[in-house]
């Protein structure tokens, strides 16, 4: 009897799973035609195009979107028949979570839980999911175990899911901030993909200066996708691009290579716009990401080249069909390629620290050539882990107000001991920290005297965690028997015990070359780049150490630029007034003509690190303007200028009492109000005030 029992019992299991699996799929099955004309006058809509030739019907990636996401109750119900007789099972829950029930319960379950409780964007809910489509955690043991946030959110933009509606909210949110919207993410692609598309999978088109890449709807998410897109390094890559076509104008063609290519939007733009003048070489490890970047070539007119074939520097017009440029596109190890291949550019973006492919880079590197590289491993830059600190950099860093120019310098040090190793020195051409990447721009000098005079420039600093007081060691043999007492602030004598800090080894040399900048700005002009404009002329005005208002009126027409102790060819030609007071012999305009250095050089170098105006306010007082606290520096006597690595900064010559001091003096006190048009009180009248 027992058994029959649990024969009966397996059999209405069977039933109820295979009325369950009919629910599901008939409507689904039913409604597919019938959802073309109820849903079209939604945003979420689903297109059909039909190909005249082959007679198939392609759907655009809008249908892929998740069953969650609606407009409307109507199409929340109409996921499941509620008019048939019989139990039902919930499309968004899984049979655990909630059983089969009649039509009555479903459309209560539906209205109560699912509807009201969602995420809106732009007339679509995002309902809350229960399905079993977030990968779960695997505990100790190697068993997968349902988590309590197993419900879940589908972005209507991309293919991401989000556990908290809080969360989801912010996600929408960075959307909107970067301009991405659903529309940004639909788009047809006009190539043939040599494989076909996976189903569930819709290739999506970007534009970027001028050029087109097709990426994967979970683009942005490196564990989901290999040819991982971010569009917050768009500043990256016009820096990048900036600084190949001012070495583009000094000699041509040039060897560049992308090491990292990912969709390879970066080489293809270098050949896009700067045509003959380079040999790009676009490299990446990934078999997928180099049928995307072949596909990408093509959908550019731009003709791709096998590593073994002839180049091509003749530039055909921009028609349709023709190639308006060629890429070699490489599958290897950007180690193995960069020592087996010499090259005048290039550009290192690994997904984290680039210090495992600083050997290779320097190794084949032609004289005078460029090498960038972008960390974007900033939690370890930005002291936020300082143990993968010392282990990656060598350095040893505390969390600072100057951390990202703590940063640059660090990393500017660990690119000039590499060089080092090979016989190689090193001139910064620029450096630029911020919140997501770390870039960094230097030119090669080929000898082991130029090596030695970079390695001179790494040096320990010395930091007081009391007053924030920093400076540079003096370099030299000496042995000090207190090196503290080379801080300019008191804090050593007045405090009890250790109250200042060793750093580094860091680089305490230039971030910036100005003739490099000037040049490099009139590259984004000429490009139409004019996200990075106002970036380059902060850069500019720090590399002079100077206010934005001398660059702009002043005199700051550098025709004869003087790089790395070599003349460099630009536009201008060189003044020959310019030259006559210099005290030099005239030279050629040739690239490889080697001068002395000139010691008045040094004198203009900018300052190391920068003060925040916040950081060291009075409490009780009101601060003046940053623009007028500039000019009250500038009256004083003392350098200044902004820095791009705090918005609130002061980059300038005085020591931080100094500093301190100036911002007393113009600060007024709250309680009278904070009128800006009165005078401000000097230090000894708020004195005789508060007393």
């Amino acid at each position: 009897m027992a058994e029959h029992k649990e024969e009966d019992v397996l059999q209405l299991h069977q039933e109820v799973d295979d009325k369950n699996m009919s629910v599901v799929l008939e409507p689904i099955l039913h409604d597919e035609t019938a959802a073309l004309e109820s849903v079209a006058a939604t945003a979420g809509s689903v297109k059909t195009e039909s190909d005249p030739d082959s007679g198939k019907t392609s759907f655009a990636p809008s249908t892929e979107r998740h069953i969650s996401i609606q407009t409307s109750l109507e199409g929340l119900e109409k996921l499941v028949d509620l008019n048939g007789a019989g139990r039902k099972a919930c499309p968004l829950c899984p049979e655990e979570k909630f059983k089969a029930c009649y039509s009555h319960k479903l459309r209560r379950h539906l209205q109560n839980l699912h509807w009201k409780v969602y995420v809106e964007f732009e007339g679509h809910r995002m309902c809350i999911c229960h399905l079993p489509c977030r990968q779960l955690k695997s505990s100790l043991s190697g068993d997968q175990v349902a988590s309590r946030l197993a419900a879940h959110y589908h972005c209507v933009v991309c293919s991401v899911t989000i556990a908290r509606k809080t969360d989801m909210i912010s996600h929408l949110k960075r959307h909107v901030n970067k301009g991405e919207t659903e529309a940004s993410y639909t788009g047809s692609s006009e190539v043939s993909f040599e494989d076909p598309v996976p189903i569930g999978q819709a290739y999506e088109i970007m534009k970027e200066l001028g050029t087109n890449v097709q990426l994967l709807p979970n683009h942005t998410t490196p564990q989901k996708s290999d040819t991982y897109f971010n569009r917050k390094m768009k500043t990256n890559r016009q820096l990048v691009f900036c600084s190949l076509a001012v070495l583009a104008e000094e000699r041509s063609p040039l060897d560049c290579l992308d090491a990292f290519g990912a969709t390879g939007i970066m080489g293809l733009q270098w050949a896009k716009h700067l045509r003959s003048a380079v040999k790009v070489t676009i490299n990446d490890i990934n078999e997928s990401c180099v049928k995307m970047i072949r596909e990408n070539c093509r959908l550019n007119h731009i003709r791709v080249e096998s590593s073994r074939g002839p180049r091509h520097t003749d530039v055909a017009g921009d028609v349709e069909g023709v190639p308006i440029a060629s890429v070699e596109v490489v599958k290897m190890d950007a180690n193995v390629i960069m020592h087996l291949r010499p090259f005048d550019y290039i550009h290192l973006d690994p997904f984290g620290t680039a210090v495992n492919y600083l050997d290779a880079a320097f190794r084949n590197v032609r004289n005078l050539g460029i090498v960038s590289i972008t960390s974007t491993d900033t939690g370890t830059l930005y002291s936020k882990a300082l143990n993968v600190t010392l282990r990656h950099y060598g350095c040893h860093i505390v969390r600072t107000e100057y951390y990202k120019e703590l940063a640059a310098r660090m990393v500017v040090a660990t690119v000039a001991r590499a060089a080092a190793r090979c016989n190689k020195g090193i001139e910064v051409l620029l450096a630029v920290a911020l919140e997501h990447f770390v870039l960094v721009v230097v030119r090669v000098l080929r000898g082991p005297t130029q090596a030695d005079e970079a390695v001179k420039k790494i040096r320990q600093l010395v930091h007081c965690q009391w007053c924030e007081e920093r400076v540079f060691l003096r370099a030299g043999n000496m042995v000090e028997e207190n090196l503290y007492r080379q801080l300019p602030c008191n804090c050593q004598g007045s405090m009890p015990g250790k109250t200042a800090v060793e750093l580094g080894p860091l680089w305490a040399g230039p971030l910036f070359n100005t003739g490099f900048l000037r040049r490099m700005l009139f590259a984004a002009v000429q490009h139409s780049m004019d996200d990075i404009q106002a970036l380059v002329k902060t850069l500019i005005c720090e590399s002079e150490c100077t206010t934005l208002k001398s660059f702009v009126h002043g005199a700051s027409s550098h025709a004869n630029q003087v790089e790395c102790g070599v003349v460099i060819k630009t536009l201008k030609k060189e003044d020959k007034s310019s030259v006559d007071q210099s005290g030099k012999r005239k030279m050629s305009d040739e690239s490889g003509t080697v001068l002395k250095k000139v010691k008045s050089e040094a004198l203009l170098e900018h300052p190391p690190f920068y003060y925040s105006i916040h950081r060291h306010s009075i409490r009780g007082m009101n601060m003046p303007k940053l623009n007028k606290f500039l000019q009250y520096l500038t009256e004083a006597g003392f350098r200044v200028s902004r820095t791009h690595f705090d918005p609130t900064g002061v980059r300038t010559d005085a020591s931080l009492s100094q500093f301190k001091s100036v911002l007393t003096k113009y600060s007024v006190p709250t309680y009278t109000g904070g009128q800006g048009g009165g005078h401000a009180l000097s230090t000894e009248e708020t004195a005789t005030t508060m007393d």
